[in-house]
């Protein structure tokens, strides 16, 4: 039984009358990461895994094993992905996406795709003029923006005398001036956005080189979503202004992948016309042949349709789309937020009914798409804590992490090959990096699963015992324990290692003996805690007790384990979330890419 197994994997005599508490939640092969509320009592230190009787009032120790023969999963190597907001273009950051700062930030969470998206991406226009310099009207009404402007033209210039990648050095007060125009223009696109009414957008040739060129130097795949609202009188699409950008990026030999518009179940209420699956699909066809005009992009990649939450009406959309242009996408994409940001509290980070939402959404997807696209990959497009742009000390804070690592864990686990996250810098708080340029926690946590999660994913089984519960009473997941291949890019750690991640969500910490094949191996241990008298609402983190900055614009900082004895049982603090590295495990799924 799983029970017996669970205690001969750790060398634990199991008791002639196991009790009821016992969990063996993992069958090989069947689930892929154990899920559980171990009860514990907090004045009492002791572990008694091997007590016969039920009722013991005794700290719970979870024995884990992974199967390591093979994977259950395999996800992109570019799984943990980025997205950038069109609002940048409003807002002016886009003119500082050549700051050395953020192509470091951004080189760390390398290789990913970058897809430029968002609510305005169906009101961009692209306008080929090379210098809007000379097209601003003169100088603007206040001295100080006219100088600032003048500024960028000038950090523009000597951008173009560089060869290769370009990076830029923004001095501090042309920083300052940006920070100031930002924060006036947040106003109006929260305002558009509370409206749901947006105004037109107009990317320049300028524009669309620097972002290239942020996405080229960071490593990047930057992904373009193209104006779908741009509509003929017969509601086809009107791809004239899609073509000229195409031909634009064609003539730079810029490689780029290809989506069009974004959450099409919402034009309705955006422009009073909705466009059906069918015709949308009939959308994307026309743009395929339009790519297989252009010869950079006769082999280009293409996503959509980009729904967003799969309501009745939106699966019926997605329905429609793949009758029609289902062998025309090389993925299928979907977007979720968890809560309204602008009614979050921090203990709604903590909820499990919260972090389970996406399950139902996955199922949902994974059955409409396996009808009509047997074995079409899946992405996540555009996924943040929050809606609305986020709120301030929630969605940018520590506590945020367990929704974000949740999200990580659970997507790879049920084969979803690509997460985009929302954004990497924006004008709200879902941000991975804020307007100072300065890494907020989701930053660091994404950065560690870089550096240590492979696509691999493995089976976990797991068997603990804990005293029995209460009738009635309802046991929460609020352990959750995720395991993969460590990274193969990670050369501090032979292959077949293997990385597990844990959220502890109980207010106690929790016992984990690494059992069977993880038994008596060293392990190193990546414990992420919040840093600062703020708690769960902090914005800054440390790292086994070291807290995580910069060195300096050009170097991110070391990510130092935490070496445990072999045998060592794993404790894991209360509200924690952490990663162990289990080394030379000599795991046979893990030793060949």
């Amino acid at each position: 039984s799983a029970l017996m197994r669970g205690f001969l994997l750790s060398g634990m005599p199991c008791p002639s009358s196991c009790p009821p508490g016992l969990l063996a939640l993992v069958a090989p092969g069947l689930a892929l990461v154990a899920t559980f509320s171990l009860p514990s009592q907090a004045g009492d230190r002791r572990t008694l895994p091997g007590d016969k009787s039920p009722g013991v009032k005794g700290r719970t120790l979870i024995l884990l094993d992974v199967n390591t023969k093979s994977p259950v999963r395999i996800i992109s190597e570019n799984f943990l992905s980025l997205q950038l907001d069109p609002s940048i273009i409003h807002d002016g950051w886009l003119d500082f996406l050549s700051s050395r700062r953020l192509v470091t930030l951004a080189r760390g969470l390398a290789p990913a795709f970058l897809r430029f998206a968002g609510k305005r991406t169906d009101f961009l226009q692209f306008h080929n003029v090379k210098n809007p310099a000379k097209s601003r009207g003169g100088p603007g009404p206040d001295y100080y923006l006219k100088n600032y402007e003048d500024d960028i033209v000038r950090s523009d210039i000597a951008l173009d005398k560089q060869k290769g990648c370009k990076i830029a050095q923004h001095p501090d007060i042309m920083l300052e001036l940006q920070r100031e125009k930002a924060a006036q223009m947040h106003l109006v696109l929260l305002k558009e956005q509370f409206s749901n009414t947006y105004s037109n957008l107009t990317l320049t040739a300028r524009s669309l080189d620097k972002l290239y060129n942020f996405a080229d130097c960071s490593g990047l795949h930057l992904i373009f979503a193209l104006n779908a609202l741009r509509r003929n009188p017969n509601n086809s699409w009107n791809s004239s202004n899609a073509l000229s950008l195409l031909k634009y990026s064609a003539s730079k030999k810029y490689n780029i992948s290809w989506e069009l518009g974004n959450e099409p179940n919402n034009y309705r209420t955006l422009i009073g016309r909705s466009v059906n699956g069918s015709q949308l699909g009939k959308d994307y066809i026309q743009l395929r042949s339009l790519l297989q005009l252009i010869r950079t992009y006769s082999r280009a990649n293409l996503y959509g349709p980009n729904i967003g939450r799969p309501r009745k009406n939106v699966m019926a959309l997605l329905e429609g789309f793949l009758k029609v242009a289902g062998s025309t996408v090389d993925a299928v994409t979907w977007q979720h937020y968890y809560i309204d940001g602008r009614v979050a509290k921090v203990t709604d980070f903590l909820k499990t009914r919260l972090l389970d939402t996406l399950t139902d959404q996955i199922r949902k997807i994974q059955k409409v798409v396996n009808t009509y696209t047997p074995g079409k990959k899946i992405w996540l497009e555009g996924v943040g804590a929050t809606s609305s742009g986020g709120m301030n000390n929630l969605s940018d804070s520590y506590a945020a992490g367990f929704l974000w690592l949740n999200t990580l864990g659970l997507l790879a686990s049920q084969g979803i090959d690509v997460v985009v996250r929302h954004s990497f810098l924006d004008h709200g708080h879902n941000h991975l990096v804020d307007q100072n340029f300065n890494p907020l926690p989701d930053y660091w946590l994404s950065l560690l699963y870089k550096r240590l999660i492979g696509p691999k994913v493995l089976a976990i089984h797991v068997a603990g015992l804990q005293r029995k519960p209460r009738p009635g009473r309802v046991i929460r997941d609020k352990l959750r324990i995720y395991a993969h291949c460590t990274s193969y890019h990670n050369h501090n750690y032979v292959r077949g290692s293997i990385t597990l991640y844990i959220i502890n969500l109980h207010r106690s910490r929790k016992k984990i003996k690494l059992a069977g094949t993880l038994r008596d191996k060293i392990v190193h241990q990546y414990l992420l805690q919040p840093y600062g008298k703020d708690g769960l609402h902090s914005k800054s983190v440390q790292l086994n007790g070291q807290p995580l900055a910069m060195l300096d614009d050009g170097t991110l900082p070391e990510l130092k384990p935490r070496p445990l004895r072999a045998g060592r049982t794993l404790v894991i603090p209360p509200l924690t979330m952490s990663f162990y590295v289990v080394k030379n495990v000599n795991a046979l799924a893990c030793r060949y890419r």
